[in-house]
């Protein structure tokens, strides 16, 4: 698929990805002003795609951007939608709702309609080598702050992950990891992150902060019904340097082993157990869930 045939969702219509138009005042464009979500297809089936819608009216009510119910039934039905249009059924999608035009003088309040995006690509899968022998990660050097009011959510002002990702790929890393402003562990570019140390489970808490990442909650869920040992408490580098296993999670990634930070090396330099663990409980849920049996 390529810009000539790729197809689109854009505001309850499916158009040619090269001929969709976005308005030149519309506010994701003029001042960032917009949320996304990134999920994943299995099969013709959306992934958790409430979780999803669900964590993304959270994040327009915390900041104060609030969006009508027929906004999120329109998101609903646009993912199913694109899919088809393009012909997918296993496949990434993303999700893209901003504050619609700007409101130029003398319009009312009320004026503005948000935009309403959404896009399906096939899979672009991290190299195999990563799962088999485990990613190297960087420190990125910025820092993320709970008096930042955009943390812990997933919107469009995504131009410094961007920059730490890049950052990190000129490392030959795969991801790079953000502490806080007060030198606690905190998420990746793009992913959630774990720790395991003596057999216990454990990840930075939702007001770190971090974004609660869906494959996340997954891995907490499966974890506490199996018994495992789950905190969810501060960490530090020690914690992270120190872990038997370190591993990421998100919606394209699944479940990452990480087995080098930069040159230090995590426990032996393999795939841990739990970690593989997680990575087929995760699969488990997805077929149930997604599978081609699943109801």
């Amino acid at each position: 698929m390529d810009d000539t045939t790729q197809r689109v969702w854009l505001n309850g219509e499916i158009v040619a990805a090269v001929e969709a138009q976005v308005s030149a005042l519309d506010a994701a464009l003029l001042h960032g002003v917009g949320l996304f979500e990134t999920l994943r297809a299995y099969h013709g089936r959306v992934f958790r795609l409430r979780a999803h819608l669900e964590r993304m009216r959270r994040s327009a009510e915390a900041l104060k951007f609030p969006l009508p119910d027929d906004v999120y039934a329109q998101c609903e039905a646009s993912l199913p939608a694109v899919l088809a249009a393009n012909g997918l059924t296993d496949a990434r999608l993303r999700l893209t709702v901003t504050g619609g035009t700007t409101l130029q003088p003398g319009e009312p309040a009320d004026a503005p309609r948000p935009t309403v995006l959404a896009t399906a690509t096939a899979v672009a899968a991290y190299p195999r080598e990563y799962y088999e022998k485990g990613m190297t990660v960087l420190i990125s050097p910025y820092r993320q702050s709970r008096s930042n009011p955009l943390a812990g959510h997933k919107t469009t002002c995504y131009w410094p992950r961007l920059m730490a990702l890049r950052e990190a790929h000129a490392a030959q890393c795969g991801e790079a990891l953000w502490f806080t402003d007060k030198n606690l562990l905190a998420e990746g570019c793009v992913s959630n992150v774990f720790v395991v140390r003596d057999g216990a489970l454990k990840t930075p808490p939702l007001d770190t902060p971090v974004l609660r990442g869906t494959v996340r909650d997954v891995v907490l869920e499966v974890a506490a019904a199996a018994g495992r040992s789950v905190q969810e408490l501060p960490l530090t580098v020690n914690d992270l340097l120190d872990a038997d296993e370190v591993f990421l999670t998100n919606s394209v990634m699944e479940v990452m082993p990480v087995c080098r930070v930069e040159r230090k090396p995590i426990r032996d330099e393999k795939p841990g157990e739990i970690t593989q663990w997680a990575a087929a409980a995760y699969q488990q849920v997805v077929a149930a869930e997604c599978g081609p049996e699943a109801a």
